[in-house]
């Protein structure tokens, strides 16, 4: 069975002999003080070969890390460790800490998820980078190290490596400190880089630049990577192979294309139907993984994955099935830990069977709107002076949040405002639910100019206008049950008791929940439940727009795709609009009508979604659409990628004329006179087709294409 569990392969698919890094049977235990273990993983087996990039995927809470920490010895001394690593031939489990420290950083490196907390705040980046360059070499000097550093610094894409060695981690942007752990990773040429959610929160563009990184080290040093993600499209353009783990075990393993398009086991293909897809979002319904994994201190008997398995069978609920192949003439084998994975293998069962597509609302189900717009921003401004001096404080700058947004809300549509961290999309939407008079600029809501409402007036207007946070939990009270919660509008309204009653089970109906829950506090439920609890709040007042400000992004794939499905429901139901606030543009198209495109305070682009997502006309907007990977490993080893230079600058720096033209690949081939023009003049929004965009030279923006590159090996 060793030889079947093996997932080796070089990038061009070639087999490679021997593996590097050989795990078998391994399992995690944590003890609890209620006597009942965390099995965190429970007896995986992999191999990893020379020159191999192998993804490692699954949701939260699946063993993912577990198992890359128990590689690297870094796990707590309370876990309990079974199995075998053998890395190079050696015994990893057998060693001491003195003996895999001298393995550790040189032969086996890591890449972690939260690079600020890896990296040491009193040490600067590069005298780090040097400490693991001399730990593992006694005979470099100093000044060699440091020089050593700034090479590497310079390798991995970090702008003016001189200076920035000598800055500390909280100088750095998020994806200039991850670019530095990726250096310090690869800084004594290692044999495997195992790399744990290295792109987690990170903006797409930036996401691109580290993944390009961690290929471009690859090459450079040989190594074979180990890359654990929760990103399926990260994993098509990258993975040669690629496991899929649940409760703790690798339930599925093959080749990229074999997991993408020939799935075997069922929560594989739940995972990839509940991902929306840049190509066909918007036009078809995402299926939804109902329930949550188990509990892995008590995990049921037979197949933890069958009280959410749509195709279960009662054997399925005493008989946890092993990895096997079910196709003889794949090497190396495609191997499922399904009793019924046979007649998917066999076409018996397609992916449609196993997980039917949700049919869209009636017609008659479907509210009426109107035309007038709901929310209309004009010319919006938001600076905030930046102060030093704590006893005599004067003002060194400004901070441009929002410097000039307009845009338009029309009933019984969704508007998204994209764009990366730091361009002001939160800012935005906190001076619309606000309510004041804006600093600059205009907001009218339902026709109301908001400068010029009574306080009365401005009371009724906040029943219209609700939110729902990027952190449910966070959003929250701990100390409420979950109907106090829900109704806690109602109750600013002055809404009688038995009025709350009545409405807080109406509304756990209405987002998928029981009625029965209201007595319930917060921390009973899981994270997907929560945000329905959020959007069942934020429903309490009849409000006719909700602002959405990154509802998604601390929720699992599977679970996304539920109360993606939920808003896209409760819009069409109600006759809601939304503005809504996403940095994942597949989540966008799914759910947007509308869009505007926010760099540094303003918008560069905008329009029906279709128009922008099909035929994007700002470089800027381009580069984000490039940027973001689709779950399909043909298309996506394919495609070229327009890679922006370095990060978003900060929004106190003076920029003269276009905002964008520091990072702007047009900018770098127009001819002189152009360049001039975007030194000089700040572009502004005009009309091009159905979209308007802010750019000098919208009419050779195609040249932009011409020299993206592919990043991907096909």
């Amino acid at each position: 069975m060793a030889e079947s569990l093996s997932v080796g392969l070089s990038s061009r698919g070639a087999r490679s002999s021997a593996p590097l890094l050989s795990v078998r049977d391994l399992s995690v235990t944590f003890p609890q003080r209620d006597g009942n273990p965390v099995q965190a993983v429970r007896g995986i087996s992999y191999d990893v070969h020379p020159g191999e990039f192998l993804g490692i995927v699954g949701e939260s809470g699946s063993g993912k890390s577990v198992s890359s920490l128990a590689v690297m010895g870094l796990l707590p001394s309370s876990a309990r460790i079974q199995g075998e690593i053998e890395f190079d031939g050696r015994s990893l489990l057998t060693m001491d800490d003195a003996q895999l420290s001298r393995i550790r950083g040189k032969e086996l490196a890591m890449v972690f998820q939260d690079p600020l907390s890896a990296l040491t705040p009193v040490y600067s980046v590069g005298q780090q980078i040097s400490e693991a360059l001399r730990l593992h070499d006694r005979r470099l000097s100093a000044q060699g190290a440091e020089a050593r550093a700034i090479e590497l610094l310079k390798t991995v894409g970090i702008p003016d490596a001189e200076r920035r060695a000598r800055a500390f981690p909280h100088e750095y942007s998020g994806g200039m400190r991850q670019r530095a752990m990726i250096a310090m990773a690869i800084a004594n040429d290692p044999k495997v880089i195992i790399a744990d959610e290295p792109t987690t929160a990170l903006d797409v563009t930036i996401q691109a630049q580290i993944l390009e990184v961690l290929e471009k080290a690859k090459d450079i040093t040989g190594a074979a990577v180990v890359l654990i993600t929760h990103d399926l499209g990260v994993v098509a353009g990258h993975a040669d192979r690629v496991g899929v783990m649940y409760a703790g075990k690798l339930v599925e393993i093959g080749t990229t294309d074999e997991i993408f398009h020939e799935p075997h086991m069922p929560y594989t293909i739940g995972l990839l139907r509940s991902v929306p897809n840049m190509l066909t979002a918007g036009s078809q319904r995402l299926v939804p993984l109902e329930g949550r994994p188990p509990s892995l201190s008590s995990l049921p008997s037979g197949c933890p994955f069958a009280p959410r398995c749509p195709i279960a069978i009662d054997e399925c609920r005493t008989i946890e099935p092993p990895l096997q192949a079910y196709d003889p003439g794949s090497e190396p084998p495609h191997l499922a830990a399904c009793i019924r994975s046979g007649e998917i293998a066999r076409g018996e069962l397609t992916r449609s069977d196993v997980f039917p597509r949700p049919e869209p609302l009636p017609e008659e189900a479907i509210a009426e709107t109107g035309n007038a717009p709901v929310v209309v921003v004009e010319d919006l401004k938001r600076h905030f002076p930046l102060m030093k001096g704590a006893v005599f404080p004067r003002r060194i700058g400004t901070v441009r949040a929002v410097d000039g947004v307009s845009f338009e809300l029309r009933p019984g549509r969704t508007l998204g405002l994209v764009g990366e961290s730091g361009c002001g999309k939160t800012t935005t939407i906190l001076e619309v639910m606000e309510m004041a008079k804006p600093q600059h600029g205009r907001i009218t809501i339902q026709g109301k100019d908001v400068s010029s409402l009574s306080g009365k007036d401005l009371k009724g207007l906040r029943r219209d206008v609700q939110i729902v946070f990027q952190d449910p939990m966070g959003a929250i009270d701990p100390r409420l049950p979950i109907g106090e919660v829900i109704t806690e509008p109602l109750l600013v309204q002055g809404a009688s008791k038995s009025a709350r009653d009545a409405r807080v089970v109406e509304l756990l109906d209405l987002v998928g929940l029981d009625g029965s829950m209201s007595d319930r506090y917060p921390h009973e439920f899981s994270g997907g439940q929560r945000q329905r609890i959020g959007i069942a709040r934020a429903l309490a007042t009849n409000p006719s727009v909700i602002v959405l400000d990154e509802p998604l992004s601390a929720l699992d794939v599977s679970i996304q795709a539920g109360v993606i499905n939920l808003l896209e429901d409760l819009k069409e139901r109600l006759g809601l609009s939304y503005i809504f606030v996403a940095h994942d543009l597949a989540v966008v198209r799914q759910m947007a009508d509308d869009v505007a495109v926010m760099y540094l305070g303003a918008v560069v682009e905008q329009g029906p979604i279709a128009e922008v997502f099909n035929n994007p006309r700002h470089p800027y907007t381009k580069a984000l659409i490039s940027a973001a990977p689709i779950p399909d490993p043909r298309i996506e080893r394919g495609r070229a990628r327009i890679l922006l230079k370095g990060d978003l600058p900060s929004p106190t720096q003076e920029i003269t004329g276009c905002r964008f033209r520091t990072r702007c690949p047009l900018y770098e081939l127009v001819d002189e006179s152009r360049k001039q023009k975007c030194r000089d003049i700040d572009p502004t929004l005009l009309p091009h087709g159905s979209a308007r965009v802010a750019c000098h030279h919208v009419d050779q923006s195609s040249l932009v294409d011409v020299v993206a590159v592919t990043t991907a090996t096909p």
